[in-house]
């Protein structure tokens, strides 16, 4: 068996999954994908993903409302989160963030949004998963104001912003996950970024069903081929597949404490 790793951020309640989970799930362990986190993006897709986890073991959830989605309902509330978090298999809050390439519009309210997950995320104890896109300015700012009202942990999901934001996140003790972009040819860039950063704050992910990394960019992507993802992960470390593997492990569990509680 090859090395274990985790998709640390993945949609398996979305439809371009429907029938196939235990399929999907094969395939993620057999690459070695042993653990993985399906991430609600908005109120009504709750009760699915809690299904979803309490159906498979290695699968936990984490819940929150994405940025792109803050303008079409109700803000949440800390305690309507804590609620949620409270779920044996909740082991985070998000993904949330900022979004002003798509949805710059609703700017206002996404903020609103982020500041309350924020706030949740710190009652909770649960780390806090970032959404960030051509935001980079006001979301350093905004993580950076919650963290002076309260420590918090975090991870920058699928991490493709600038060098300052990562060193704004790094600074405050977050983590950087590296999906399948970080894989892309023409991602030099980005890898050097991560390369920057400390190995100890490194997690992979695919945010399946999007962003599949070679060889199979351009079609669905799913929670194996993580592996395609942690072997550039690796190279860019100038580490072992198994080695670089093994940290991601420890970060993951560092972070995502809950998961090992529950296991």
């Amino acid at each position: 068996m090859p090395p274990e790793i985790t998709d640390s951020h993945c949609h398996l309640d979305f439809p371009d999954f429907d029938g196939e989970l235990p399929d999907v799930l094969a395939r993620a362990k057999a690459a070695g994908v042993g653990r993985m986190v399906t991430i609600c993006t908005r109120r009504a897709g709750l009760a699915n993903v809690q299904a979803i986890s309490e159906a498979y073991a290695e699968v936990f959830h984490a819940f929150g409302i994405h940025p792109m989605r803050a303008h079409e309902e109700p803000l949440m509330t800390v305690s309507e989160l804590a609620e949620a978090a409270a779920h044996p298999k909740c082991v985070g809050i998000g993904e949330t963030g900022l979004d002003y390439h798509y949805t710059a519009e609703s700017a206002e309210v996404q903020q609103q949004s982020l500041r309350i997950h924020i706030d949740a995320a710190r009652e909770t104890g649960l780390p806090l998963i970032i959404h960030a896109r051509a935001a980079d300015d006001d979301m350093a700012a905004i993580l950076r104001e919650g963290y002076e009202d309260g420590p918090y942990s975090c991870v920058m999901h699928c991490f493709s912003s600038s060098a300052e934001l990562a060193r704004a996140a790094l600074d405050l003790g977050f983590y950087l996950s590296m999906s399948g972009i970080a894989a892309f040819p023409k991602s030099q860039e980005l890898r050097d970024i991560f390369a920057a950063a400390p190995l100890e704050r490194i997690l992979v992910e695919t945010d399946s069903p999007y962003l599949a990394p070679p060889p199979h960019r351009g079609k669905r992507n799913e929670p194996a081929y993580t592996a395609h993802t942690a072997k550039v992960g690796a190279e860019v470390f100038g580490l072992s597949y198994e080695d670089f593997a093994a940290a991601t492990q420890a970060n993951f569990e560092r972070l995502f404490s809950k998961t090992v509680a529950a296991a």
